[in-house]
C-alpha cells in the first residue's frame, strides 16, 4: 500500500465528524438567517395591520369625538347643584378639561405615527392590552381573555369544517385521479365553479331550506338554549348546531378542492418513474402508495399545516350568520366598533402562527423527503 492509500485510509474516520459538523452549521446558519427573514417580515405584516385598523389614524379621531360627546352629555345630564349653576361657557370650559384629560389617559394627544410605533411595539411583545367597546363574557376588556373565550368555539366549527374538507377532498381526488375521464370525474369538473361562492352564501340557503322551512335544524348558535346539564345531551346539542354550518363551508370547497387535487396526482402519476413500476407489475396500491403519494408527501403536509393554523382566525361572516360565538364573529364585531386592539390581536398571534409554521416546515420537508437538504440552497441531494 503506497503513502497516498495510507493517507486516505487514516483520513476516514475523520470525515464523518466534519460533515456532520458542516452539516450542523449549515442547518443553524440557515435557521438564523430564515428566523431574521420571517421576523422582519411579521413586523411589516404587523405593522401594516396596525395602520389598516387604525385607518391610518382616522379611527383616533372617531375615538376623541366619540369622547367629546360621552362627557358633554354626562355633564349636561348631571343635576348636582355643582354642574347645574354653571354658565354655558363654564359647562363648555369643564367638557374641554375632562376631554383633554381622557385623551391625555388614552394617549391620544400623541401624533398617529408615534402611537402607531407603540401598537407595534405592545404587539411584537404580545402585550395586547385592554380593548375599547368590547368586553368577555366574564365583564373583561382584556384582548387576550376576549380572544381565549371564543377560541374553543372557532377550533370546534373549524376543526370539524376544515379537517373533514381536507380529508375528504384528498381521497376524492386519489380516487378520481384513478378514474380519470369517467362520470364522477366530469360531474367534479364541472361543479368545481360552484366553489367561487363563500360559504356563507350556501350557509344561508341551508338556513332557509332545513330551519325555516323543514325546522329539522337550528337556525344557530352554538347549543340550545338554555344548554342542555348532561354532558351527554351537550353533545348532541353541539353536534346538531354544527351540521348546518360545516356543510355549508364543505358545500363550498369540496368540489374545487378534489379538482386540485385530483390534477395534482395526475401529475405525479405519469412520471416516468410510474410507468417503470406498473411494467414492474405492481398493483394499483402499491404504485399509489410508492410512487404518488410519497413524492406529493411534502405538499400534502403544507396544506395540512396551512389549514390547522386557519382554524385561529374563523370565518366573520359565516360565524355571523349562524350566530356562532367564535373568533370570526369577534373580528366582524371588532371592525363594526372600530375596537383596534382586539383587531390587531388576532391578527398578531396568527400571522406569529404562519410564521413558526413556515419555519418548521423546511425540517418537516427534510424529514419527508430524504432528497431535500436544510439549507442547501433549494438544491436536493
Amino acid at each position: 500500500m503506497n503513502d497516498a492509500a495510507l493517507d486516505e485510509v487514516k483520513a476516514a474516520p475523520t470525515k464523518k465528524p466534519a460533515a456532520a459538523l458542516s452539516a450542523v452549521n449549515r442547518i443553524l446558519r440557515y435557521s438564523l438567517v430564515r428566523i431574521v427573514m420571517l421576523f422582519i417580515t411579521v413586523v411589516i405584516v404587523i405593522y401594516l395591520c396596525v395602520l389598516v385598523a387604525n385607518m391610518g389614524g382616522y379611527v383616533d379621531e372617531i375615538r376623541r369625538g366619540s369622547i367629546r360627546e360621552e362627557v358633554s352629555v354626562a355633564i349636561f345630564a348631571d343635576q348636582s347643584p355643582d354642574i347645574k349653576g354653571l354658565t354655558s361657557a363654564q359647562k363648555k370650559e369643564l367638557i374641554e378639561g375632562r376631554v383633554a384629560l381622557e385623551v391625555k389617559r388614552l394617549g391620544l394627544d400623541k401624533p398617529f405615527i408615534i402611537r402607531s410605533f407603540i401598537f407595534l411595539k405592545d404587539a411584537m411583545t404580545l402585550n395586547l392590552g385592554f380593548a375599547e367597546q368590547m368586553v368577555s363574557d366574564s365583564g373583561s376588556k382584556s384582548v387576550k381573555l376576549i380572544l381565549l373565550e371564543r377560541l374553543p368555539p372557532t377550533l370546534v366549527l373549524w376543526g370539524a369544517a376544515n379537517l373533514l374538507l381536507f380529508f375528504l377532498t384528498l381521497f376524492i381526488g386519489l380516487y378520481l385521479s384513478r378514474r380519470y375521464g369517467s362520470l364522477l370525474d366530469r360531474i367534479t369538473l364541472a361543479l368545481a365553479p360552484t366553489s367561487s361562492a363563500p360559504g356563507w352564501f350556501y350557509g344561508l340557503f341551508l338556513i332557509l331550506i332545513f330551519a325555516a322551512v323543514l325546522k329539522v335544524l337550528p337556525f344557530g348558535g352554538m347549543v340550545d338554549a338554555p344548554p342542555p346539564e348532561s354532558k351527554l345531551m351537550y353533545a348532541l346539542s353541539l353536534g346538531k348546531h354544527l351540521i348546518l354550518p360545516v356543510s355549508a363551508v364543505i358545500i363550498a370547497n369540496v368540489f374545487l378542492g378534489a379538482y386540485n387535487q385530483r390534477t395534482f396526482f395526475l401529475i405525479y402519476s405519469q412520471e416516468d418513474y410510474v410507468e417503470m413500476a406498473k411494467a414492474k407489475g405492481l398493483t394499483d396500491r402499491e404504485i399509489e402508495r410508492k410512487y404518488v403519494l410519497r413524492p406529493t408527501l411534502p405538499t400534502i403536509i403544507t396544506q395540512f399545516a396551512l389549514t390547522i393554523i386557519t382554524l385561529w382566525t374563523g370565518a366573520p361572516i359565516l360565524e355571523t350568520i349562524f350566530n356562532w360565538p367564535g373568533l370570526g364573529r369577534a373580528l366582524y364585531r371588532a371592525i363594526g366598533l372600530y375596537d383596534t386592539p382586539v383587531i390587531v390581536g388576532s391578527q398578531v398571534i396568527y400571522a406569529y402562527l404562519l410564521a413558526f409554521t413556515v419555519f418548521l416546515l423546511d425540517f418537516i420537508y427534510a424529514l419527508v423527503d430524504p432528497r431535500v437538504r436544510v439549507g442547501a440552497g433549494g438544491r436536493k441531494a
